[in-house]
C-alpha cells in the first residue's frame, strides 16, 4: 500500500505547481521555445529544466537528444519513460513533465490591430475573441471582419469572422485557436467623395451604404453643388474605371469615387 501511495503523492505534489492549468483544457502540445521541468520519481539527480529547441529537441541526462516537439505533455512523459526503461537506467520510471514557460504554440496577429505581433497561448483553450483582446482590439481603420487561417487535421483552414458576431451569445464563430494560426484584419473598405460637398475626402464604407448616405457623410452639398449629373466612378474587374449614374438609394462598393458637380445656374 505504501509503495502504491508514494508515487501518487509525488505525482500530485509535482502537478500542484502548475499542472492544474494544463489539465483544465485540451492537452497542451509542446513546441519550440517551451521551457519544461522533467522530474523522475526517486531520482532527483535526473531533474532537468530545459528549453525545447527550434527543431523540437531537448537533451536529457543518460538519453541524450530527444524529440519532444509536437508531443502532448503525456506523450513526452511516455517517451522519456520508455527511453529510461529501455536503456536499463530506471527500472520503473515515473516521469512528470511540467511546462514552465509555454512559448511554442503561438498565434500571429497581423494587420489592423492596435498591438499586432506573435502571442503565445499560455493558457488553454484560447479563442478568437481572447486573442483579439490581447492584441488591443481592431484599430479604428480596421475592417469589420477578421480572417483566421491555419491548419486543421492536416488540411489548410480559412474562416472569415465578423467581429460583431464574436460577442453574440453562444457564438459559433468564436473558434478555438491552435499553434501556428494567423489572425488578419484588413483595412476597412473606403469610398471617396469629391467636388461640391462640404467635406471632400476618403471615408470608411459602412455595410450597405447608399449614395445618399455618402453625401451626408461628406457634409452635404455646398451652395454651388447639385445632385444632377452626379457620377460614381467604379473600377471594374479588368481594371478600367467606369463612370456610373447611380440613384440616391443605390449602394456603393469599396473604392468608389463619388463626384458632385457644380450647378450651372
Amino acid at each position: 500500500m505504501r509503495r502504491t501511495l508514494l508515487p501518487l503523492l509525488f505525482w500530485l505534489a509535482t502537478l500542484g505547481v502548475g499542472g492544474a492549468q494544463a489539465a483544465s483544457g485540451p492537452e497542451y502540445v509542446l513546441g519550440s521555445g517551451d521551457v519544461i521541468r522533467i522530474t523522475i520519481f526517486q531520482n532527483p539527480d535526473l531533474t532537468t529544466e530545459v528549453r525545447v529547441s527550434e527543431n523540437g529537441q531537448i537533451t536529457f541526462p543518460l538519453l541524450g537528444p530527444l524529440t519532444l516537439g509536437g508531443l502532448s505533455v503525456a506523450g513526452a512523459e511516455r517517451s522519456i519513460a520508455q527511453g529510461l526503461k529501455r536503456g536499463g537506467f530506471v527500472l520503473d520510471p515515473q516521469v512528470v513533465v511540467l511546462p514552465i514557460q509555454m512559448r511554442g504554440n503561438q498565434v500571429s496577429v497581423l494587420g489592423q490591430f492596435n498591438r499586432p505581433g506573435r502571442y503565445p497561448m499560455e493558457t488553454l483553450p484560447v479563442r478568437v475573441a481572447d486573442m483579439i483582446a490581447l492584441a488591443g482590439g481592431v484599430a479604428p481603420g480596421g475592417a469589420d471582419v477578421v480572417v483566421l487561417t491555419g491548419r486543421r487535421q492536416g488540411q489548410p483552414f480559412r474562416r472569415e469572422i465578423p467581429i460583431a458576431d464574436l460577442f453574440a451569445r453562444e457564438s459559433a464563430v468564436n473558434l478555438e485557436l491552435e499553434g501556428g494560426d494567423i489572425l488578419f484584419a484588413d483595412r476597412a473598405a473606403t469610398f471617396y467623395i469629391y467636388g461640391e460637398v462640404q467635406k471632400p475626402g476618403a471615408y470608411r464604407l459602412e455595410p450597405g451604404m447608399t449614395v445618399m448616405q455618402a453625401l451626408a457623410t461628406g457634409g452635404g452639398l455646398t451652395n454651388r453643388g447639385t445632385e444632377r449629373g452626379l457620377e460614381v466612378h467604379r473600377r471594374q474587374t479588368g481594371g478600367q474605371v467606369t463612370p456610373l449614374a447611380l440613384g440616391r438609394t443605390e449602394r456603393l462598393q469599396p473604392d468608389d469615387v463619388v463626384i458632385v458637380r457644380e450647378s450651372l445656374f
